[in-house]
This record gives structure tokens, C-alpha cells and sequence, in this order.
């Protein structure tokens, strides 16, 4: 059991400052005034850093020089964690796009198996496709673009929340009877890559829709005469909506607009691909070649192919040019995920009981640490001399 100090705890609900974080074994154990804390207590000076809730990423295609889409294995995924941990996403859905129903197959068996030893690692796998509009594609590989069949819709609804957390599909080219199939069976399903009328949204949030995929992206646009996804999404009120916010998908004055209009329901992905932690300057994704130029992915062709955005570079961009407050930006990279997959019960919030994985970030948004269900990783000469009493990680 041990105390970390000197900080400011983005709690979720409110702002602390003069407050310990006690954390005991994998979970948080209690928040109290630093006056409490008796002087044979174990602490660890935090140096007035911030500490949140570690991020939650719901869409993750790849990073650290891996893309799960081209090795669907264990390996794979602690490659990503890995990564990950050094930005400060301590949870994600690793994302398979658009691919073949043998490959949809083994990744949920290579998730089921997965989540059996990391269940708050990985929260489950993000099918992102292949139901999709062949109009508003993107990047993904059209050859396996198609209409939903039954079989391959129940082995996904089979395999459940536990091992399916989300789904991403066209809502005008599935079946209402098949949205409804996955929602029963506790799949939250998002509307992406879809040119759908502002009524076939409509329908499909009707038919269990919860959530669209990179709002503005690959979907049909708010028009005066045609409201369009974003039209309707803006018309729910209980509609989550993931959002890329590094500047090349989504104007910043967009973002802004959305955060007004969704509030709480505004969820940040990152959408990243390998280049993220790497050197990496081109990578192969939908059978296309895409390069990583001036911090944008995009193919020959002009299309975007994902982003090399991390979690706490979007958190820094909401703040810095979007105008969002820092306890907001946080709380849309950790509540509003937990919220929209069902996991806030562990997740999300520094709160006693809740796990402990955090964040530990300067004025600079530098990650200066991490901690991994109680384990900490130090970025710092100073947390890393200060944390020599405790379980200190090297990545």
C-alpha cells in the first residue's frame, strides 16, 4: 500500500489538490487529505503533476509498429499495450477493419483468449466493418466490403460483450432485425463508413444503433435539405460519438461545435496505425500502401488512412486549440469511454475500487508517468528515484 502525493487528481467528478491517492495492490484503495496520512507512510511524490483516470481508446488499429489486421495474435496485442502505456492508455479496443470471416473469426478467439489474463487491457475487440457503405469506404479494402450474412452475424452475436465490445457497420446496408440481433445480445453497435439518409439514421438508432465512428468521418454530412449521420446523431441526445481530434480528420472548429452539442456523450479514439512510437514512414493498410508525412496518414491517393495521434496529444489538442477545459478533454478519453462500452464500474474514475490505471502528465502534456493496475511505469528521472521503494516498470 502507498500514497502518491503532491499532485492534482482529475477525479472524474471534481478537481483535488492537497489530496493522497492511496492505492492497494491493483485497485485504488482510498482519495484523502495528505494531512491524514500518517509519517510512516509509503508516498510517492508526484512533483504537482496531474493524475486522471488512465485513457481508454475504442479504436485502435495498430501502433508501435504493429497493425492487427496484419498479425492477429497475443504478440500483437502486448506490442500495442505496450505502446500505449508510454501515452498513457492504459485500456483499448484493438480494431480489426474490414477483412475476410476467417480473420473475424480467429481475431475473436485470439481476444477470448486474450482477455482471459489482460480483461482490463484489452476491453474487447472493435469490428469496424465489413458492413459497410462501399461509398464512403475509406481506406478499407473494398474487396471485402459486403452485405451482412446470418451466419457470420450470429458467430459475432454468439461471442458476446465479453469478447465483442462494439461494432461498427453501415446502418442502411444491415438488416434492422440484425442491429437488433447484436444489441440483444449486449454488442454496442456504431454507425460508420455509412451514406445514410437522415431517416435511415434515424431507423438504425431506433434499431439499436448507440454510437457512430469517427463523427464527420466517412459518413453522410449535415446538409440543410439532408441532415444526413450527422444530423441525426446531433438530434440524439443519447447517441455516443467517437471523434479524432489531431487536426488533419475533424476542424478543430467542428470538434468544438460537437462538444456543445453532445456534451458528455463525446468520446476521443484515436484511430492509430503503426507509426505511433516508431519511426516508421509508410505501412500497408486495406492492400494500400500509406505514408506517414508531417503527422498525417494518408495514401497516394489522398485518403486518409488512419492517424498517428496518441491519447494525451488529443487531450492536449481539445484543451490548447479546441477550447475544451482540461478536466473535460480527460474525462472524454476516460468516462464517456468506460460510459459508452459499460465498464464504468471499474473504469473511468479515480474512485475507491476502481482500478489502478492512471495517468501522470506536466503542464506540457508530457506523460511523465503510468501506472498499469497498481504497477507503476516511470517516464521521469524524478518518479523513478522516488518510486524505488515500490514495483517500478521499464517498457
Amino acid at each position: 500500500m502507498y500514497a502518491l502525493t503532491h499532485c492534482l487528481l482529475y477525479t472524474g467528478n471534481r478537481e483535488l489538490k492537497g489530496h493522497a491517492l492511496i492505492v492497494e495492490g491493483s485497485k485504488i484503495l482510498d482519495i484523502v487529505p495528505e494531512e491524514r496520512l500518517g509519517q510512516d507512510f509509503q508516498t510517492l511524490d508526484c512533483q504537482g503533476y496531474g493524475v486522471a483516470p488512465g485513457f481508454i481508446d475504442l479504436q485502435l488499429n495498430g501502433c508501435g509498429g504493429v497493425m492487427f489486421n496484419d498479425a492477429i495474435a497475443a504478440e500483437t496485442l502486448d506490442v500495442m499495450h505496450r505502446t500505449n502505456l508510454k501515452s498513457g492508455t492504459t485500456s483499448f479496443l484493438p480494431t480489426l477493419i474490414t477483412t475476410s470471416d476467417e480473420a473475424m473469426q480467429t481475431a475473436i478467439e485470439v481476444v477470448q483468449t486474450y482477455r482471459q489474463s489482460h480483461a482490463d487491457s484489452v476491453l474487447g475487440l472493435h469490428l469496424e466493418g465489413p458492413y459497410l457503405n462501399p461509398k464512403r469506404k475509406g481506406i478499407h479494402d473494398g474487396r471485402y466490403v459486403r452485405q451482412p450474412e446470418a451466419e457470420m452475424v450470429s458467430a459475432i452475436a454468439k461471442a458476446g460483450p465479453d469478447v465483442v465490445k462494439l461494432v461498427t457497420l453501415a446502418p442502411e446496408q444491415t438488416p434492422l432485425e440484425q442491429i437488433r440481433q447484436l444489441t440483444a445480445a449486449g454488442i454496442l453497435v456504431s454507425a460508420g463508413h455509412t451514406d445514410a439518409t437522415f431517416e435511415e439514421a434515424m431507423a438504425g438508432f431506433d434499431a439499436g444503433v448507440q454510437m457512430v465512428t469517427h463523427l464527420f468521418n466517412a459518413m453522410s454530412p449535415w446538409q440543410g435539405r439532408e441532415p444526413g449521420m450527422v444530423g441525426a446523431t446531433f438530434s440524439r441526445g443519447n447517441v455516443y460519438a467517437g471523434i479524432i481530434v489531431d487536426g488533419h480528420h475533424v476542424h478543430f472548429a467542428s470538434v468544438r461545435l460537437a462538444q456543445k452539442i453532445l456534451r458528455d456523450k463525446l468520446v476521443l479514439v484515436t484511430d492509430a496505425t503503426p507509426p505511433v512510437g516508431t519511426q516508421m514512414e509508410s505501412f500497408t493498410i486495406g492492400g494500400q500502401e500509406v505514408f506517414y508525412q508531417n503527422g498525417k496518414c494518408v495514401s497516394a491517393e489522398g485518403t486518409l488512412g488512419g492517424s498517428a495521434l496518441t491519447m494525451i496529444e488529443a487531450v492536449a489538442n481539445c484543451v490548447r486549440h479546441v477550447g475544451i477545459s482540461l478536466g473535460e478533454a480527460l474525462r472524454m478519453a476516460t468516462l464517456n469511454p468506460a460510459r459508452a462500452i459499460g465498464c464504468d464500474d471499474r473504469l473511468g474514475l479515480l474512485a475507491p475500487s476502481y482500478r489502478a490505471n492512471l495517468v501522470l502528465f506536466n503542464t506540457e502534456f508530457a506523460v511523465m508517468g503510468v501506472m498499469d493496475q497498481g504497477h507503476l511505469h516511470a517516464f521521469s528521472p524524478h518518479l523513478a528515484a522516488a518510486g524505488k521503494a515500490m514495483p517500478v516498470n521499464t517498457l
